[in-house]
């Protein structure tokens, strides 16, 4: 059991490196530089949706459950099972629809996938032509 500064220190943690993760994955086909980084990484994000969500539920993100662990050590309750809805929730001051932003999150990060498979492809094409 840690502190409760410890959890709030751990709280920030989690805010800064899962928005950095979602806005990397939403993002870092952008550059040529991060292209290929990009692809293992939204790559295993799709997988941990799908394939640990067979086991913990379609959708399943480590990051979320470890940071609900931490929320929960703090006294909050009624986590959603989606960190996007809980901070759009947050953001906007009421409840959005479950399925609305699952959908919305779902469609994003397969659209990010298969723009990064179609940019490393091209980059890896254009690299064999010169």
């Amino acid at each position: 059991m840690l502190s409760e500064t410890a959890y709030q220190i751990l709280d920030y943690f989690f805010v800064i490196f899962h928005f950095s993760l979602i806005l990397f994955n939403l993002t870092g086909w952008i550059w040529q530089k991060t292209r290929k980084l990009h692809l293992y990484v939204i790559s295993v994000t799709i997988f941990s949706w799908i394939g640990l969500g067979f086991f913990y539920g379609w959708g399943y993100c480590p990051c979320t459950d470890w940071h609900w662990q931490v929320k929960r050590e703090l006294g909050e309750t009624g986590l959603p099972a989606s960190y996007i809805k809980y901070y759009l929730d947050q953001l906007f001051g009421f409840s959005w629809d479950s399925l609305t932003v699952d959908i919305l999150v779902a469609v994003l990060g397969v659209g990010a996938l298969l723009v990064s498979i179609v940019m490393n492809y091209r980059d890896k094409k254009t690299q064999k032509n010169q």
